[in-house]
């Protein structure tokens, strides 16, 4: 968990970073994903089953093999003290609409004096045994990640990038789509026009801008946009699909 070069380190590298959601609380899925080769795992808190409990089982069968980022139900300091106590690389703070949203996410997310995080003693400090080690290490270490989601954010975007601490901007294209009442049609002209904007602002402040994608064709052309951090389907989409196929295979 305390590699020489963090996730951090390798957002600011600038190279593309690949990764898929993990949605299922299963340890054991976390597990096998971690070992395909990923850069790096999306730990989805917002939708879905996975509580702290499930969170912290999948960061400790995972982590030690691949970088995991926990996205948080919500902008609110327990959730942001919990994921980083259990030890997450970063986090991805969702629908995150303004500058006092983002300027709030790296307040709870750091020990003073650069922010405000509180002192716990849980997975992340050894539980008690490399607490020094990791109260010093800390803020340097974890990635901030906002999610631009919303036609507000996407407003808001410049604003945004001036937040000193925000590490990546992550591209939530179906509820961007939806916010322009389009759920759904990422192609659509208008809900790429946006997804532009976001990337732009990004590419010109030298800011590592992501996406979601919900399988590897419609991700391979945002590698050629500039995008650095993909998250690529979720682990029971992949499940299903490479189920599916396994069967008609043997159907045919």
């Amino acid at each position: 968990m305390h590699s020489e070069k963090s996730f951090r380190d390798m957002l600011r590298q600038g190279t593309p970073l690949v990764g898929t959601v993990l949605t299922m609380p299963s340890a054991a899925v976390a597990e096998v994903l971690a070992d395909v080769g990923y850069d790096w795992l999306f730990v989805d808190g917002e939708h879905g089953p996975l509580g702290i409990e499930a969170i912290t089982a999948i960061l400790q069968a995972a982590q030690h093999r691949c970088p995991c980022l926990v996205r948080i139900p919500a902008i609110e300091e327990i959730w942001v003290k919990r994921a980083l106590d259990a030890g997450a690389d970063g986090l991805i703070a969702p629908l995150v609409n303004s500058a006092e949203a983002a300027r709030q996410v790296v307040a709870w997310s750091k020990y003073p004096p650069e922010g405000c995080r509180s002192v716990g003693g849980g997975r992340a400090h050894g539980y008690g045994r490399t607490f020094d080690r990791y109260l010093q290490s800390a803020n340097d270490r974890i990635a901030l990640v906002v999610q631009i989601e919303h036609v507000e954010g996407v407003r808001q975007i410049e604003a945004i990038l001036d937040v000193d601490g925000i590490d990546a901007v992550f591209i939530g294209p179906y509820d961007l789509s939806g916010s322009l009442g389009k759920p759904g049609r990422i192609g659509d002209p208008d809900v790429q026009t946006h997804i532009r904007r976001v990337r732009d602002a990004c590419l010109a402040r030298r800011k590592p801008v992501g996406i979601f994608a919900a399988e590897a064709e419609a991700a391979r052309p945002y590698l050629d946009q500039g995008f650095v951090l993909l998250a690529v389907g979720a682990d029971a989409v992949h499940l299903g699909n490479a189920a599916e196929a396994s069967l008609n295979l043997v159907r045919e």
